[in-house]
């Protein structure tokens, strides 16, 4: 349900974080606008919000710089960047930074209302975990471990991960993962698996962790012990 679900909308054009303020409003949502990355990070600390949208071309302090402290200070929730440009580099430069995903400019209210659904609207079954390998993933508390160690992930590597380990010694396409896990297809040539690949590589491997996701040459990539 979408109803009082808080979000923080981080838009210097105050026109269009009106705009957009208003067509989250009448889909349920409690909205709290900033103009700034520093005005943003404070509606973060003060609303905790179930999700954060950042224009990437913000006066000042940049999303991309702002992403990182958010994810630094422990805001796990889903963050979209608001993007004028879809080329590979900035799809790449917005997933590094620690976002989620992006919605692209101009402005398309049931495009960007859809992306807030996808992330926002779980039906995940309560109580249920997979597992795999060391690897323990739990729905509720949206934790991995590995070796009793708990492993921060984003939203979006959580679901990778989620896929993955429901189809374990599956080898899975290039297109099964971004259909299961983004919801759409790209535009173009993307590399954004192979970048969300190399973080939870890094995340599950850390300690010495032994390698879990392989790449299946030519096809994608398998959950393999």
């Amino acid at each position: 349900m979408a109803e009082n679900t808080p979000i923080v909308l981080i838009e210097n054009d105050l026109i269009l974080a009106e705009k957009m303020s208003l067509d989250l409003s009448k889909a349920g949502y409690q909205v709290a606008i900033a103009e700034n990355a520093r005005m943003g990070l404070d509606q973060a600390k003060k609303l905790h919000p179930a999700l954060i949208a950042i224009d990437r071309s913000l006066p000042g302090e940049s999303a991309l710089t702002l992403i990182p402290q958010l994810r630094e200070l422990g805001f796990m929730v889903p963050i979209l960047m608001l993007m004028s440009n879809d080329a590979i580099a900035d799809r790449i430069v917005c997933l590094e930074s620690g976002a989620d995903d992006y919605v692209l400019k101009p402005y398309h209210a049931p495009k960007f209302l859809h992306a807030i659904g996808l992330y926002l609207h779980s039906n995940v079954t309560v109580g249920e975990q997979l597992r795999f390998s060391d690897l323990v993933l739990d729905f509720v508390t949206h934790r991995v471990s590995r070796h009793d160690r708990t492993i921060e992930l984003t939203v979006k590597e959580f679901e990778l991960l989620r896929y993955l380990m429901s189809h374990p010694e599956t080898e899975l396409t290039r297109e099964q993962i971004l259909e299961n896990v983004w919801g759409y297809d790209f535009l173009g040539e993307s590399n954004v698996i192979e970048v969300y690949v190399r973080y939870l590589r890094l995340k599950l491997e850390k300690d010495g962790g032994k390698r879990l996701i392989q790449t299946v040459r030519g096809v994608g990539y398998v959950l393999r012990d």
